[in-house]
């Protein structure tokens, strides 16, 4: 699958999960998740997690797991070298 964003391609995929029907891809070496629509490639909304974990150790602390708990409508997310797992709720923009 071609995973483009306006029109553009989108470079380092890195952890994927299913989640209600799309494919979540955390960008690797940045704190975005793409949201893929499966039958296009195209990306149809970011998640910036820019913040979630403040202090880092080194260019390798990145954003780099991604978790949905169907059952349950749960999320969760982490990182290499993170020292917690983060269940998270998303809000739309305001």
């Amino acid at each position: 699958l071609r995973v483009t964003a306006d029109g553009k391609p989108v470079a380092m995929l890195n952890e994927l999960e299913w989640v209600d029907g799309e494919i979540w891809a955390n960008i690797w070496q940045s704190d975005r998740i793409a949201r893929i629509n499966p039958k296009t490639g195209a990306v149809t909304a970011w998640i910036d997690l820019t913040g979630l974990l403040p202090t880092r150790r080194g260019s390798d602390d990145v954003l780099n797991g991604i978790a949905w708990d169907a059952a349950r409508k749960r999320l969760f997310v982490t990182g290499k070298l993170w020292p917690k797992l983060f269940e998270i709720e998303l809000t739309k923009p305001r």
